[in-house]
């Protein structure tokens, strides 16, 4: 009979249980040092528990363009409002589509309710003006210049073409022109601007005369505003996200105004708008193959391909920054192309794009032509005291389902329950920091649907401990001692809480995918939960049970271990009798 070899590990055993359970503690350690680090200690709350107001959004389109609504200008319009809402200082506000024709806008409390459906309500506000200065974010002495034009020009195709575009974030001064002739041009395109009231709105001559010269003093304050505007981004007050001053929003299309960058890195001295979205006719991102770039191209209706033809042919005559022409949204300029020649119906705008950059620019340009607007379906608000009741409610469903679930433990396990109450404290120490990080990092929201995922999870993570103390208990009443009996048990165990494992997170994913809104929340707790019942039984249940098989109280089947022999039942062990065989030759041998 061959021996068995020194070293060989029996089969499902666990020869190192310390080894998983030191790395499940570093992994507890090095999450909640992050959530503490971070500074966000606590999950983040949803509208229906922290409060706030949810705004529900239809899109509608105009007669003969029904096919208007449609999944690429509604992710659109959600990218617009989303920047509107954060435009506010809103930094846990939720914007997202639900089904084919519907937006839904969650803004937490502490937000002027009137304000916010202003902002999310109204269609979007594009124009082209003509740029008369430029520099770096910041409050500084005004040294008008221009994003210095690439050396590669455009060939005007069939119609025409802008030159590359320029970021606004590349600008330097222009060594072709000084700062005092500079200056001299934005007085004079300032001139021809109307002349505005103290009502911020044109008065009733300059309306009626366009060329009237306002007077040297209103062009003067101006240029002083511009050299104190200072576009960084700032929080509007502690706590708040930051967000980058628009100085342009409400300041009518036919008065100058300064205006900032998108990401607030450079500030812009502006004319009167001379071209708005409605001239757009359309506008997408295309790659050019004979170029290898990626460029816009814009098509302008029959009225906006005259104004856009009079304001490039003025713009191809001026220096730098005379001859940009700024793509205004919402009052930030979100690019500044520049011009070499007169433009009509068809222009193209090329640069350092990308194909992200250059299909979202394509999309601006066209949601300012779409004809989509938005009617307020519903507006529902949720009031600190009612979500704090909703929280509380859940949290003692919580406590209650707990509780049942320790209290059977307990009775018929007893013992066995210490390391089952011991795992779910691990499991619940993981989702709790988890669920914190989670928010400030993918703007997770724990709402009541998630609180209640994270309820059905506690039944599913004691069902995975059931299982193996289950499987422990068969092997110790077919006569086994314990230690064998948890390593022969593990195998078994582990393919059922596998399987389960992965319906039940099967399911989540199939419930995030096909549903909108809260329903998510639960979905995505469900599916958290689940992941981290199969690390705690992995890295802490299996190694705890390996670790605890080995002393005395459970080892020998104490009667309150719930591992006892004669309360389980237990067989006696099975003793094989060796029959041997002999021959007898003699009385004398026998």
């Amino acid at each position: 009979m061959a021996a068995p070899k020194k070293g060989r590990r029996p089969a499902g055993g666990q020869s190192r249980p310390g080894r998983a359970l030191a790395l499940i503690l570093i992994a507890m350690v090095a999450l909640t040092g992050a959530m503490f680090w971070s500074g966000h200690t606590t999950p983040r709350l949803g509208i229906d528990l922290a409060g706030g107001t949810s705004i529900t959004l239809k899109a509608k389109a105009e007669p003969g363009k029904e096919d208007a609504v449609n999944e690429t200008n509604m992710n659109t319009a959600v990218g617009i409002i989303d920047r509107r809402v954060n435009g506010l200082g809103v930094s846990e506000a939720e914007v997202q589509t639900q089904g084919r024709e519907n937006i839904i806008v969650n803004i937490p409390r502490g937000v002027d309710e009137k304000q916010a459906r202003e902002q999310v309500g109204t269609t979007a506000q594009l124009h082209f003006r003509p740029v008369l200065a430029w520099a770096p974010s910041g409050p500084a002495t005004p040294t008008p210049s221009g994003s210095p034009t690439p050396s590669a020009s455009t060939k005007p195709s069939a119609g025409s073409s802008a030159s590359p575009s320029a970021s606004a974030s590349d600008g330097k001064a222009s060594p072709s022109a000084s700062a005092t002739t500079q200056g001299r041009a934005v007085s004079e395109a300032l001139k021809k601007a109307p002349t505005p009231s103290a009502s911020g709105t044109p008065s009733p001559d300059a309306s009626k005369s366009p060329g009237t010269t306002p007077p040297s003093d209103d062009a003067a304050k101006l240029q002083q505003q511009f050299a104190a505007l200072d576009c960084t981004p700032k929080a509007p007050k502690s706590g708040d996200k930051k967000v980058v001053p628009n100085p342009a929003q409400g300041v009518p299309a036919e008065q100058p105004t300064l205006a900032c960058g998108t990401e607030g890195d450079a500030k812009y001295l502006l004319g009167p708008a001379e071209v708005d979205g409605r001239d757009v006719d359309d506008a997408k991102g295309v790659f050019d193959q004979q170029r290898g770039m990626w460029i816009v191209n814009m098509e302008f209706t029959d009225a906006g391909a005259k104004k856009f033809s009079q304001i490039t042919g003025k713009l191809s005559q001026q220096q730098e920054p005379q001859n940009q022409f700024a793509i205004v949204l919402d009052g930030s300029v979100v690019s500044a192309p520049s011009v070499r020649t007169t433009l009509s119906a068809n222009a193209e705008i090329s640069g350092s794009f990308n194909q992200q950059s250059a299909q979202d620019l394509g999309n601006i340009l066209s949601y300012g032509a779409l004809p989509l607007s938005f009617d307020t379906q519903s507006v529902d608000t949720v009031t600190a005291a009612l979500g704090g009741e909703q929280l509380e409610a859940g949290l003692i469903a919580g406590a209650i389902g707990l509780a049942l679930v320790v209290l059977y433990l307990i009775v018929y396990y007893r013992g066995l329950s210490l390391i089952a109450l011991l795992s779910l404290g691990v499991s619940a120490l993981l989702t709790y920091v988890i669920m914190s990080l989670l928010g400030p990092a993918i703007g997770f929201a724990l709402n009541l649907p998630a609180v209640c995922g994270a309820i059905v999870a506690i039944g599913i993570t004691a069902d995975s401990f059931i299982v193996y103390f289950e499987r422990i208990r068969d092997e110790v009443r077919e006569g086994r001692t314990l230690r064998p009996a948890v390593e022969r048990a593990w195998p078994r165990a582990r393919r059922t809480i596998l399987v389960s494992d992965f319906v039940s997170f099967l399911a989540a994913a199939v419930l995030f995918v096909v549903t909108v809104g809260k329903v998510q929340g639960f979905a995505f707790t469900l599916g958290l939960t689940t992941l981290l019942d199969v690390v705690v039984v992995f890295l802490f249940t299996k190694p705890l049970m390996t670790l605890l098989a080995r002393t005395k109280f459970y080892g020998e089947g104490h009667a309150w271990s719930g591992l006892d022999p004669k309360r389980l039942g237990a067989k006696p062990p099975l003793r094989r009798s060796r029959r041997v065989s002999a021959t007898v030759d003699s009385p004398k041998e026998a």
